[in-house]
Parts: C-alpha cells; sequence; structure tokens
C-alpha cells in the first residue's frame, strides 16, 4: 500500500502550532495579567495574539497546509482569545469599560454571536473567515491599543461598524448553508452559489 496516497494531512504544521500558541498560550496569559494587574505585559500577549492571528493562515496557504482541522483550531482559538480579551479588559480598564459598555458588548457581540448561531445549526462553531471579518480584526486590533493606551474612542467606533457588518453576514452564512463549510468569501458568494445550484 503506497503510504503517500491515503495519508492524512499531518495536523501539527508550522500555521496550527501559531494558531495553537493563540489558544493555550496566549488567551491564559491574558488572564494571568489580567490577575495580576499588568496592562503593559497583557498589551503585549495582546499585540502577539493579534499577530499570531494575522499570519496562520497566510503560512497555511503559502506552504500548502491549509486543513479543515487547522480552520477549526483558528476558530477555537478566537474565541478563546476573544473571550480572554474581553475579561481583561473588564479588569483592568474598569473605567473605560463602565463608559463605553454599550460599544464593547457590540463589539464582543459581534464576533462571539455569529459562532454560537453556527454552534447551534452545525453542532461546532463555524471557521467562515470571511473577507469582512479579516477586515474587522484588522481594523479592531489598532483601534483597541488606540483606545487602550490613549483613550481614542472614535478607531473604535469605526470597527465596531465594521464588525457588526461582518457578523450580520456570517450569520446571513449560516441561514444560508446546508452543511458546515470553512473559508467562505462571504454571503453573496454563497446565495450566487446557491442560486447556481439550484438553477442547474
Amino acid at each position: 500500500m503506497n503510504g503517500n496516497s491515503n495519508a492524512e494531512p499531518r495536523r501539527w504544521t508550522l500555521a496550527n502550532l501559531i494558531t495553537a500558541f493563540r489558544l493555550a498560550i496566549a488567551a491564559p496569559l491574558m488572564l494571568v495579567c489580567a490577575a495580576l494587574g499588568t496592562r503593559d505585559l497583557f498589551l503585549a500577549v495582546l499585540a502577539a495574539s493579534f499577530f499570531s492571528d494575522a499570519i496562520d493562515g497566510s503560512i497555511a496557504r503559502i506552504r500548502g497546509e491549509a486543513t479543515r482541522f487547522g480552520a477549526m483550531l483558528d476558530s477555537w482559538a478566537d474565541v478563546t482569545a476573544y473571550s480572554a480579551l474581553a475579561v481583561g479588559i473588564c479588569v483592568l480598564w474598569p473605567d473605560l469599560v463602565r463608559r463605553e459598555w454599550l460599544m464593547f458588548s457590540v463589539l464582543i457581540a459581534s464576533f462571539v454571536l455569529p459562532s454560537i448561531v453556527g454552534l447551534v445549526k452545525f453542532g461546532r462553531f463555524t471557521s467562515y473567515h470571511t473577507w469582512l471579518v479579516k477586515l474587522a480584526v484588522a481594523a479592531t486590533a489598532p483601534a483597541l491599543f488606540l483606545i487602550l493606551w490613549q483613550g481614542l474612542v472614535w478607531p473604535m467606533r469605526c470597527a465596531v461598524t465594521i464588525a457588526v457588518i461582518a457578523g450580520i453576514d456570517e450569520i446571513a452564512i449560516t441561514a444560508l448553508l446546508r452543511e458546515p463549510r470553512s473559508n467562505v468569501r462571504g454571503s453573496l458568494a454563497v446565495w450566487r452559489s446557491r442560486r447556481e445550484t439550484q438553477g442547474n
């Protein structure tokens, strides 16, 4: 038997190890920093978490190691990291959270609610990684540092607006799909694909 022809993709690729860092190291470290009250270290770990999120997908594609397992691992890492981020901000910047609670609540909901909707429908977290979500993360990362470091609010308001649109797009994808899929461009692409399939 040819050992290569039917071999399963290797799970612990470089990209997946980077993703695992966000899940198993960065998220717990953020909680530790929150418990110890160390804002600067929290922000450093947060920066490392965002950086790992930015590069793991590109590394997987460049190395030809993109897998369903990697997409699911990335989703779990996102949920865990964002949960740790929310706890950390509440603990370390309580005055800011009390002042901007609605904005932060909407931001968290826009990232978490689509995953919950997917979990209810498909029995697992979704891993769409849409273009809008990537844009939302790209906008949220610098906006978070600006509001936490400088108290500058308007970039975060812009990021939250993008995140809400991205969240609605993900929920629409879940509503359109009959079974879970990974790495989807957006709800419009899914709708067009479904219409073409029905037309045939």
